[in-house]
Formats: C-alpha cells, structure tokens, sequence
C-alpha cells in the first residue's frame, strides 16, 4: 500500500474545493432559483400592466357647422358597473386641437356602449378624435 499523501497547508493553499458532483448541484439550484424568480417578477409584471380598464375609440363624426361638431365615440370597460369618463376633443385642418370636452359614461350592462356629444371649436373643425378614457371619474363630472 502506498501512503496517502499529506494534506497542503490550507493558509498557504486554501481550502480544497467542493466536489465536482457537489458543485454541478450548487449551479443547478442557483439556476432553478433564479428562473423561479424571473417567473415570478413577470406575473406581477403582467398582472400590474395587463392593459386599460377602459378603452375609448372613435365611432364617428360630423361637422355640424364653422364651429360645432358632433363625436359619437365607442367605449368597452372591464367592468361596465364602474363609471368612466373620455376626453373627447375636435381639431382643425393643421391638426391642431381646437375644442375638448370630458363625458361621463355612467355605469350600464353592456360591456361596449356608444356616447355622442357635442363639441364647440374656435376654428373650424375637420375631425373628431378621442384623447382618452379612464375610470378615475373627477369629482365635477358626477351627478349630485
């Protein structure tokens, strides 16, 4: 039998290693570990940023006259039980916006219901555009 041979200094060496065996399961846990995380950041990622409540389209519009027109605009909630409100605004031939007006859309059983308004403009309108909807309703927009 041959003698074993004698252990290295560990001040002078370090200590020795961990196994081979030992060392792949370290790095598949981490690995698992760090994928579990990653999972988890991205459903609360995803349930935080899934979409809008509320989301308003342009339905139709019509230019009445130099300086009304009338927006007829499309809105679907999540939850129809819930009030909304859109801006809803006209601008003129350069583009630029010319009239805004905020909409209640009271609460309904559908989940998609059309809302018309008129909206006066200082220049003469071209289009009916919607700015946006939202279900943080402003305090002056509900009924008393």
């Amino acid at each position: 039998m041959s003698p074993s041979p004698a252990p290295l200094p560990e001040s002078r060496y370090g200590r020795p290693g961990l196994r081979p065996a030992t060392r792949r399961r370290v790095a598949f846990a981490l690995g698992v570990l760090v994928l579990a995380a990653g999972v988890v950041v991205a459903l609360i990622a995803y349930q935080r940023f899934e979409g809008n409540a509320v989301e308003g389209k342009i339905a139709s519009y019509e230019v009445i006259d130099d300086q009304t027109a009338s927006v007829t605009i499309s809105v679907t909630r999540k939850d129809p039980s819930r009030p909304a409100h859109c801006i809803v605004r006209v601008r003129s031939h350069d583009g630029a916006e010319t009239g805004r007006r905020e909409i209640l859309v009271p609460p309904s059983d559908a989940a998609t219901v059309q809302v018309t308004t008129t909206l006066k403009s200082y220049k003469p309108p071209f289009v009916g555009d919607i700015y946006g909807c939202g279900t943080d309703v402003p305090g002056y927009l509900v009924a008393s």
